[in-house]
C-alpha cells in the first residue's frame, strides 16, 4: 500500500509517516500543497493523508482535485479544526473520511487501511493464493496452515505480490509500491527481501522470478 501524508507541521508529518512505515506502508511526504499536487501527478497513491492548513495550495483545494479524478485516491482529513461543521465541511469537499487531531494513532492506522479496502479495485481483506493466506489488517499469513514469521518488508512484498496475482510485478514496481520515493532504484533491496521471503516460504517455490520481468506468486 502507498500513502501520501500531507502535512506542514514536519515533527508530526515524520512521525506519522514512520508511523505507518512501521506497518508495512510505502509512505512519501509532502509539507506543502504545491508539492503535494505534483507527487500526486506522479505517483499511485492509494491513500492521502490530507492536512487542510496548507501553505501554498489549500488542503480544501488540494482534496477536490484529487477527488476529481477518474483514478483517484481515497482521502483522509487530518486536521486540528475538528468541530462537526468543520467534518461535514471536509465531506462535502469530497473527503473519504476525516481525523481531527490530537489523534489516537493505532485508529489512523486503522482507517487507512479501511480506506484501502474501499477502493474499486481493492481486493478482498484476506488475500489467498498459492496455498498462501494473508490478512492485511491483523498482518498474519500462513501456508498451507502453518504461520509465517515475517518482517515489514517481507509481508509487505508478499501482499504486493498476492494482490497482483498471478500477473508479474517487476523489481522497480515492487521497490515503488513497497519502499518509497527515496529508495534508490539501482539497489538491490528487493532481491535480498524477495530471497529471504522465499526462505521463509519453504518449498515446494511458491515465487517464481523471470528475468527481465519479474517476480509472481506461482497459482
Amino acid at each position: 500500500m502507498r500513502v501520501l501524508v500531507v502535512e506542514d507541521a514536519r515533527a508530526l508529518a515524520e512521525v506519522v509517516a514512520e508511523g505507518l512505515r512501521d506497518q508495512g506502508m510505502a509512505v512519501d511526504i509532502a509539507y506543502d500543497g504545491l508539492t503535494a499536487a505534483e507527487k500526486i501527478d506522479l505517483n499511485a497513491y492509494d491513500v492521502v493523508v490530507l492536512d487542510r492548513d496548507l501553505p501554498g495550495l489549500h488542503g480544501d483545494t488540494l482534496c477536490q482535485m484529487i477527488t476529481s479524478r477518474d483514478e483517484r485516491s481515497m482521502v483522509l482529513m487530518l486536521t486540528a479544526a475538528g468541530t462537526a461543521d468543520d467534518r461535514v465541511r471536509g465531506l462535502t469537499l469530497g473527503a473519504d473520511d476525516y481525523l481531527a487531531k490530537p489523534f489516537h494513532f493505532p485508529e489512523l492506522v486503522l482507517r487507512v487501511r479501511a480506506l484501502a479496502r474501499r477502493q474499486p479495485a481493492a481486493r478482498p481483506r484476506t488475500l489467498r493464493a498459492g496455498g498462501l493466506e494473508l490478512d492485511p489488517i491483523t498482518r498474519t499469513a500462513t501456508r498451507n496452515g502453518v504461520q509465517l514469521h515475517l518482517s515489514v518488508k517481507e509481508f509487505a512484498v508478499l501482499e504486493a505480490l498476492m494482490r497482483a496475482a498471478p500477473a508479474f510485478l517487476s523489481s522497480e514496481a515492487l521497490l515503488e509500491e513497497v519502499w518509497d520515493e527515496n529508495a534508490d532504484p539501482f539497489t538491490n533491496t528487493v532481491t535480498v527481501t524477495v530471497g529471504r521471503l522465499r526462505r521463509k516460504l519453504g518449498d515446494p517455490p511458491v515465487i517464481t522470478t523471470t528475468p527481465g520481468v519479474g517476480y509472481r506468486i506461482a497459482v
